[in-house]
Parts: C-alpha cells; structure tokens; sequence
C-alpha cells in the first residue's frame, strides 16, 4: 500500500488513549507499544502499586499516566478517562477475588457495563477496543455437528452449555462481552472487539489457567488455539487505527492440532510432570482446525506492527 494510501486507511489523528487494566501482561505490552507509536497514555490500573514494568516506563517516558482506577468505581473510570479518544479494556480479575466460579461472570458484566457507561459518558471518546476470549465463541451443543461451519467471530458460545459443565471462564467472557455489546449498541459507542486464543508465556501459564477447562474438548473439535503476546498487542492497535474495522475478531497464530503440539503446552503448564510415553499413532495424527480467523489476518495485511514514526 502506497504512504498516502496508508495514511487514509489508517486513523492518523488520534493522541491520548486509555489502557485498563494496564496492569496485566496484555495491559503492559499494550502501553509499552503504544508509546513506542507516540501515543499518550493513560495506564488504568486497579491494584494499589503498578507492575515492576509499568514504573519503568513511568520513569522512562513523560506520555504516560498512571491512574488508580478500580472498574467498580465509576468515577475513578471516567478520570482515567478524562481527554481520552480511545479506549482498550481488558478484565483482570479482583485482587480479592480472582478465582473464576459461578460469582465471576457476574462481577465481569458488571465491570464491563460499568466502563461502557462510562466511555458513553465521556464525550472524547470515539472508539473502544474490548479484550474477550475466543472462549466466548467456541463452546456450543452443537460443535461436533457436520453441519457446522467452522467457527468465526458470528459465532456465540452457548451459556447454558457453560453452566452444565462449569466452563465459567467461557460464561464470563460471554456475558461480559454480550453485556458490552448490549450497552455499546444502545448508546452509540464505538466498539470492536478482539476474542483471544490463550495467551502464551508469562507466570499465568499454568495448569490452574482458566482458559484450560475444556482442554482435551477442545483439542478434538480443532479450536485450541494459543496467541502470542507480541501479535494480540499488534491485533488490538490495528483494530483500533484501522477506520473500517468492526466487530468482533478471532485472535490467534497458532492452533494446538497434533500430539506434539499437545505434549509441547503440557510441558510448558507442568514442566515437573513426567510424559507420557509416545505413540506412533496419535504422533501422526492431525487434528482438523474447526476456527478461523480470516477476519482479522485480512485485516492486518496492511499493519505495520512496533514502532513507527510520524503517526501523527
């Protein structure tokens, strides 16, 4: 694409945005980037001291903000907000509460409402970038049917199903998402949406991860999929710039679809645990990727990720 082309394509003017909660892996590799592409910002955190990384960014670069901003406490959202013409939201459970049960789904619509309402109330605010999960697409009655296309972002996971089999990370990002959506849509925000894979490498890479009930389920229906820090960062700038971008898109560069891969994320989740002893044929099956994130690849042909200069 030829510069000027580039340049209409993708939104040129904007200076403050808002990150919330900044506090997280997601968050940090959110605010480090945005930085680097000259943006203002303001770092919404809810925990009482910020992450080792985020004060050193403090320190390093005068652009950024950092706000004590809890999603429960709807003014402390619309200071954080305050000057903002964007914003990325990504839940992170309460400090006193971050466990995912049956409670959880509750308290993360509420969040989700709660900003919403918030960026409907903030007038500088054109567009929010709301962080779901792919958890909120792929767990349905009807999954295994022939009939079914693969999974896409026009897909919605079944709520009922996610209570029968406890799946409470799914039933959380689906209601929180719906609720989003619900409020967005009735006041006139601006959102996309970006629906994770599982996010790879860091301390919540463990077994206990709540994406991972499900696990084996979904490695036999071909929806296991894993997303990178460095690319989930890139994906939500581009939605966010890119002026047509519009609902929701599937996140992921890689999908869990042989034994090797399979063995490679238990390692990984249990590195102390002993493996099982291989066998020829599961290492030579494949499974069929049932999910696609076309959407968002086509999207991106055109992002130029990391740093850039003279955004604006």
């Amino acid at each position: 694409m030829a510069p000027a082309a580039a340049a209409a394509f993708f939104q040129t003017s904007i200076n403050a945005v808002c990150v919330m909660d900044a506090n997280g892996r997601l968050g940090c590799g959110l605010v480090e980037q945005l930085l680097r592409r000259g943006y203002e910002v303001h770092a919404a955190i809810q925990s009482p001291k910020e992450s080792q990384t985020l004060k050193k960014l403090a320190c390093d670069n005068q652009n950024l903000k950092i706000f004590h901003s809890d999603p429960f406490d709807y003014q402390s959202i619309v200071d954080a907000l305050k000057g903002c013409t964007g914003l990325f939201y990504n839940f992170e459970p309460p400090e006193d509460y971050p466990t995912y049960d049956e409670f959880m789904a509750e308290i993360e619509a509420r969040a989700a409402h709660n900003v919403l309402e918030a960026c409907a109330q903030t007038e500088t605010i054109d567009k929010v970038v709301f962080t779901s999960s792919a958890t909120a697409v792929i767990w349905r009655e009807d999954r295994k049917s022939s009939q079914l296309s693969d999974f896409d972002e026009t897909h919605w996971t079944d709520i009922n199903l996610c209570r029968k089999f406890k799946l409470w990370h799914a039933l959380s990002k689906t209601l929180a998402e719906k609720a989003a959506w619900s409020l967005a849509m009735d006041r006139g925000v601006s959102m996309v949406c970006v629906n994770a894979g599982l996010l790879m490498g860091g301390p919540d890479l463990t077994i206990t991860n709540p994406y991972l009930k499900g696990a084996a389920e979904m490695y036999e229906d071909g929806v296991f999929v894993t997303v990178d820090l460095d690319f989930l960062v890139d994906a939500h700038i581009c939605v966010f710039e890119d002026v047509a971008s519009y609902g929701r898109y599937l996140c992921f560069n890689h999908v869990i679809s042989t034994n090797e891969d399979a063995a490679k994320l238990a390692q990984m989740l249990c590195p102390d645990s002993p493996q099982p002893p291989p066998s020829y044929e599961e290492d030579m099956r494949i499974i069929q990727q049932k999910i696609s994130n076309k959407k968002l690849n086509k999207l991106m042909v055109d992002f130029e990720g990391g740093a850039t200069e003279d955004r604006f």
